[in-house]
């Protein structure tokens, strides 16, 4: 989802929790694909939301509250391209289209919102959301790709994951899932429409 289909902001997203919590320790756990610390065990579904936002507010400035803990959150998602969202809808008519993301409670209802403002609701576009706070498993591990292939039911041949990690993108060839990587910034349509060129690809799903 972040990097890939919605924009990320990381610097944002770190001024945001020292401007609204004075909570400095965000810049030791935030990274553009894979989290660490408590951020890291958010994301991974080995702690709650309302465990996170505790934990972040024991180091912040007195009196911030738990919906200071969410808005700067939200500060890491910017908004969705417009020509993003008019891909989706095309990929959707002709194949079955899967979200997997290394998430956590507190985003993903806003990314929920960012989706909806751009014409384009998870619960419609996607057939099904495979979300790492949900699995109790992270990209790149070999247990979140198995698990999402046993679960799609496709030949993974036939599936195509595209991520903005070269991590990500290793760790699903070697679950033996065909994969990609986006640069952020660069055109997707272009890189889809390569990827649709490629005799070797058999695609019916693309994650």
């Amino acid at each position: 989802m972040g990097g890939v289909l919605v924009d990320l902001d990381i610097e944002d997203c770190k001024a945001a929790f020292k401007e609204y919590l004075g909570y400095y320790e965000i810049d030791s756990i935030i990274d553009p694909c894979h989290q660490k610390g408590i951020y890291g065990d958010l994301e991974e579904g080995k702690i709650t939301g309302e465990e996170f936002r505790s934990i972040v507010l024991e180091s912040s400035r007195p009196g911030s509250d738990p919906a200071d803990v969410d808005r700067a959150m939200w500060h890491i998602l910017v908004g969705m391209e417009p020509y993003k969202a008019e891909l989706l809808k095309k990929m959707s008519a002709s194949y079955d289209l899967y979200l997997l993301s290394n998430n956590n409670p507190i985003c993903i209802p806003h990314s929920g919102r960012i989706f909806a403002d751009a014409g384009v609701p998870l619960d419609k576009i996607f057939r099904k959301s495979f979300l790492s706070y949900e699995m109790k498993a992270l990209k790149p591990s070999y247990s979140f790709y198995k698990a999402v292939i046993d679960e799609i039911g496709l030949p993974s041949e036939e599936m195509l994951f595209i991520d903005d990690s070269q991590k990500n993108v290793d760790g699903a060839i070697a679950a033996g899932l065909p994969a990609i990587f986006y640069q952020p910034g660069s055109d997707l349509s272009a890189l889809l429409a390569d990827a649709l060129a490629d005799p070797s690809l058999k695609m019916e799903g693309v994650c």
